[in-house]
């Protein structure tokens, strides 16, 4: 389809120098860049200003703390823009800049990389997304301080930002001025985050409640808000428990099950479920008491449904990290597969190793995603200014205590839980709806460990139906799977119809 862009490029006089201005002495302004295009989706020209820009984050004195960037879309021919909703979207990491999320589903360009095996170099392809939101929904993409461009600013520092509270204390206070900035506080409001991006959602949630500020929904992309279960300490076991059946999916994509292929892929993931919180999971709470004979029923039973050899299960005790098992599963053919999506896999590099020393998925993906939203950002969206885009790496030292309680943190409390706070916003906003988005070969946040934890909430039965689910075929990002890009934007157009209150146009 013919590609429509006009090119309108708005720039503050004070943009380029309020870059800068972060620890300089100088009053930071804010920061825009803007441009007109528009994009034609199933025959309508949809047209949309697009603007990288910054807000001023304050302190209580109104004192500069920092500069927060964006990159919002916004629709121009599609009615009144104060009631259409808007949906605020970020990546994880903790840590991570947007940038996989926007040049790969959220954007109204994508980045086109294999579905599955490493990218070829570079020039990558850039094309447009005719899976975007755009056509219904405003998008904007969130660089949180310490990722992207944007940065702590006057007397603040990284660490006033980079924690549990501090993240989604900031990421309130810049909703809420954008919301005023752009007269938007009576559009429906939607939070999209992916892996720490859900953490990031379930804890936001209830910071935006507290400053009167109710969502109507929540997308979990890759979840995890038990960090219990994508742990494995010793004398923990819900780790191993609530990745076994990524372990079975796995084993079966890649042809290593000791019985052979299942006739039923959901059948067979259902089962798995099922025998890991009951026999498996009852052996491993015996510990050492446990039955001999029955010990040796569940190995061979985790041997049938992982591939692991016996003598490789007898030797872990039956408890298998998730980095182990990527080494383990085709050490024999040399290769590792993916922890963010399993059917990648790479070279093994030391045999000797027990965990992997790359990801294959990253490995394979990482350049193009990289390199073409620097190229787009500055030749299509007009960024002209001297920061880097930073994607990842700086927002280091992060603190996972609560200030507002909830689940402790890593050091000097219980490993980190977010699952109560969302429990907490769906309670206290009962008509806040949540979608669960799982890739079924995720190893970095397995999809039954977000299955399990939604399960534990707590919620009455009237709002467990709150809470849908929608799996994919793919990995910790499937929407880097260019088949299921239907099935992704068929699920979110009917959540935001579902929960908007207005009639939209699919």
């Amino acid at each position: 389809m013919k590609r429509l862009i006009v090119s309108m490029l708005f720039l503050l006089p004070a943009a380029v120098a309020a870059q800068d201005a972060s620890n300089g002495g100088m009053e930071p302004e804010p920061s825009r860049w803007q441009t007109s295009h528009s994009i034609v989706m199933n025959g309508e020209t949809v047209a949309y200003d697009a603007i990288v820009g910054s807000i001023i984050l304050r302190n209580t004195d109104e004192s500069p703390t920092g500069e927060l960037f964006y990159t919002a879309y916004m629709r121009t021919n599609g009615g009144a823009p104060g009631t259409r909703p808007i949906v605020f979207s970020y990546n994880g990491g903790p840590g991570s800049a947007s940038f996989w999320l926007h040049m790969g589903i959220m954007g109204p360009r994508r980045v086109v990389t294999p579905n599955v095996g490493q990218q070829s170099p570079p020039p990558y392809p850039l094309v447009d997304n005719q899976h975007t939101l755009l056509d219904m929904a405003d998008i904007v993409m969130i660089d949180p301080i310490g990722t992207g461009f944007s940065r702590p600013a006057g007397e603040a520092e990284g660490s006033d930002f980079w924690g549990l509270d501090e993240d989604a204390a900031s990421l309130t206070q810049f909703i809420r001025r954008f919301l005023s900035e752009n007269n938007r506080w009576n559009s429906p409001r939607y939070l999209l985050g992916e892996s720490y991006g859900t953490t990031r959602s379930a804890v936001l949630a209830g910071h935006l409640q507290r400053s009167n500020i109710d969502l109507n929904g929540i997308v979990l992309v890759s979840a995890v808000l038990d960090f219990n279960t994508i742990q494995f300490p010793p004398g923990s076991h819900t780790g191993y428990i609530t990745n076994v059946p990524s372990y079975a999916i796995t084993a079966a994509y890649h042809d290593a099950l000791p019985s052979g292929q299942p006739d039923d892929l959901e059948a067979f993931m259902a089962e798995v479920e099922e025998w890991a919180l009951t026999d498996y999971a009852q052996t491993l709470l015996a510990g050492s008491a446990v039955d001999p004979a029955r010990r040796q029923r569940v190995l061979q039973q985790m041997h049938e449904y992982t591939g692991l050899s016996t003598d490789y299960l007898d030797k872990a005790d039956l408890r298998v990290s998730a980095p182990e098992f990527e080494k383990e599963l085709l050490r024999d053919d040399r290769l590792v597969v993916g922890r963010l999506d399993a059917r990648f896999t790479g070279p093994t590099g030391d045999q000797l190793e027990t965990t992997p020393g790359h990801d294959p998925q990253s490995s394979a993906i990482s350049s193009a995603y990289t390199s073409i939203f620097n190229t787009y950002v500055r030749d299509e969206l007009g960024y002209d200014g001297e920061r880097e885009y930073v994607p990842s790496g700086m927002a280091r030292g992060w603190n996972w205590e609560r200030q507002f309680g909830g689940g402790g943190g890593f050091f000097g409390g219980a490993t980190p839980n977010v699952a109560p706070d969302l429990a907490r916003a769906i309670e206290r906003n009962p008509r806040l709806e949540v979608l669960l988005v799982n890739g079924i070969y995720d190893l970095a946040t397995p999809y039954f460990a977000a299955v399990w934890t939604m399960d534990q909430l707590g919620l009455p039965p009237d709002l467990r139906d709150n809470i849908a689910r929608e799996d994919f075929a793919a990995g910790h990002m499937m929407y880097v799977e260019g088949t299921l890009l239907d099935q992704w934007r068929d699920a979110l157009v009917a959540f935001i119809n579902r929960t908007s209150g207005t009639a939209l146009v699919p």
